[in-house]
């Protein structure tokens, strides 16, 4: 299956000298198990390459732009390294159209797709990384990914907002916050949970996620603002 990359070396300025590396930053696994003589490899080893790529280029952009102490920086880092952030800046970038996934995976919605998406990422700025070296993959990365830290700090995303949630509940309140699930509904690959936060017996807010982790802190945020303590 052929696709035609022109307009997605135009969005992020970069033109391959080998297009092979870039087609194959967007094949999954599942994709060569119904397509076995496809002539390239998935793209897992790339998105190795890639996360370490990102890493370092994030981590020396923040610590020569930032005094902060290292454990502020290391939140910082991973709110702009995890799977959500770099499946939004897929998105953005309108990765989802190259991939090159099996029928089943095409299918997939919410935290799967999330996690597809976030390893094209890694693997596309691996492909970057060898196809035209390091200035040009930390450039990309400063364009695309560390464009977000600005919103991150000024809205505070980087906090855990269960860990806040339950420093502030003990504090205030004198008890540790506990989570139940309410709901759950949706294909098992799909899944929506939704959970409420309680102050003893108290319930005093509900959240939803595509998992028990992502509905928990969505709870633990909206328990932030019914609080008064965010």
């Amino acid at each position: 299956m052929k696709k035609d990359f022109s307009k997605i070396q135009k969005r992020i300025k970069i033109k391959f000298k080998n297009l092979d590396l870039l087609t194959q930053s967007m094949v999954h696994r599942s994709y060569l198990n119904e397509h076995p003589s496809f002539e390239l490899d998935h793209n897992e080893r790339l998105e190795f390459l890639g996360d370490a790529v990102l890493e370092l280029v994030v981590t020396e952009n923040i610590y020569l732009n930032y005094e902060n102490p290292e454990g502020e920086l290391t939140n910082w880092r991973a709110s702009l390294v995890n799977s959500k952030m770099l499946a939004r800046v897929a998105e953005e970038l309108e990765i989802e159209e190259y991939l090159f996934l099996s029928r089943g995976e095409q299918k997939d919605t919410g935290k799967a797709r999330q996690y597809i998406l976030a390893n094209a990422m890694e693997a596309l700025i691996g492909s970057i990384y060898l196809d035209q070296g390091w200035d040009k993959s930390k450039k990309f990365i400063e364009t695309f990914i560390l464009t977000k830290l600005p919103d991150i700090l000024e809205n505070k995303l980087y906090l855990d907002p269960k860990s806040t949630f339950q420093e502030l509940a003990q504090e205030k309140a004198g008890t540790t916050p506990n989570y139940k699930v309410l709901k759950e509904y949706g294909p098992d690959h799909s899944k929506t949970f939704e959970i409420g936060v309680y102050l003893k017996s108290e319930l005093i807010a509900e959240g939803k996620g595509s998992s028990k982790q992502e509905a928990q802190e969505d709870a633990a945020r909206n328990g932030l603002e019914k609080q008064g303590w965010s």
